[in-house]
């Protein structure tokens, strides 16, 4: 059990974890920081944190575990606002979508003490945000990457994956190139298609009418374009190189179908289609979560 969690943001993926570790029983009292003052108070009203903290450096003094839950972009200057009071005994987790660009700025910002920094990235989320929408069961039956350096503490690393056990998710470890790679594909592009495809479509002078057709497919197709904006914007740009590599796999597979529809090649239209198909169908949620 932990004496104290510092949180810092303490939106849906904080709130969550925080209330998770309550119901698990793995936490006595959690401490809490956001930089809107009206999102920890009503963090406090909810039960999610016990204490209000003025600061992200004071929401950490005392912690012996520390989730970072800010958006990406924000994080080089979370580990500089907190550096001063980051100990060897304290375990620092995020919950980034993106990974090198984290342990860069937790290599600048926090120094000598990046062994405490155990990245993690839960395979979970929803397109709402807010400590308003917290779940305790948000992370339960999830996949959580941990993609420790060379510099990570062991014992923190076991501390990290033991936690996230306990919460009743799949802990998977991988090197944060590895990670930036695979999420490119399975995240960020379809976030991006689907950006490009609801500006599409909205874009046109019957874009407002075509949209009023869509049913059921389109609904479950377009969903993630929901997604927060900022969030999205931070993550989109962080991990650019390996999602601009991505989507120029994903153009060339689309040239290739326009090129069979072009020239009116059934059978070679169809054989593209019976691949993606049977890709998709041996494909399980079950296995392989969000």
């Amino acid at each position: 059990m932990f004496e104290q969690l510092g949180l810092i943001g303490c939106g849906l993926m904080g709130g969550s974890f925080a209330l998770a570790l309550r119901k698990a029983g793995l936490v006595k009292r959690v401490v809490g920081y956001s930089k809107s003052p009206s999102t920890t108070e009503r963090a406090r009203q909810m039960g999610v944190i016990d204490i209000v903290a003025p600061s992200a450096l004071l929401a950490v003094s005392g912690a012996d575990v520390v989730l970072i839950a800010v958006p990406v972009a924000a994080t080089e200057a979370t580990f500089k606002a907190i550096k001063h009071l980051v100990t060897p005994q304290m375990l620092i987790m995020d919950v980034g979508s993106t990974k090198r660009d984290m342990i860069d700025a937790g290599r600048r910002a926090l120094r000598e003490q990046i062994g405490s920094f155990v990245p993690t990235h839960p395979i979970t989320g929803r397109e709402v945000s807010g400590v308003e929408h917290a779940d305790a069961e948000l992370y339960s039956g999830k996949q959580v990457i941990v993609t420790p350096i060379e510099r990570t503490l062991a014992n923190h690393l076991q501390s990290a994956i033991d936690v996230w056990t306990a919460l009743g998710c799949n802990v998977v470890q991988m090197s944060p190139e590895a990670h930036d790679a695979a999420f490119a594909a399975v995240s960020h592009l379809p976030h991006l298609i689907a950006f490009a495809l609801m500006n599409a479509i909205s874009g046109q002078p019957q874009g407002k009418d075509y949209l009023t057709l869509a049913g059921p497919g389109f609904r479950d197709f377009t969903r993630i374009a929901a997604s927060e904006p900022k969030v999205w914007r931070d993550i989109l740009l962080a991990n650019r190189e390996e999602l601009l590599a991505q989507s120029k796999i994903f153009q060339r597979n689309l040239q290739a179908l326009e090129v069979m529809i072009s020239s009116g090649n059934s059978e070679a239209l169809e054989g593209l289609i019976e691949h993606a198909s049977n890709t998709r169908a041996s494909w399980s949620m079950t296995r392989h979560n969000r």
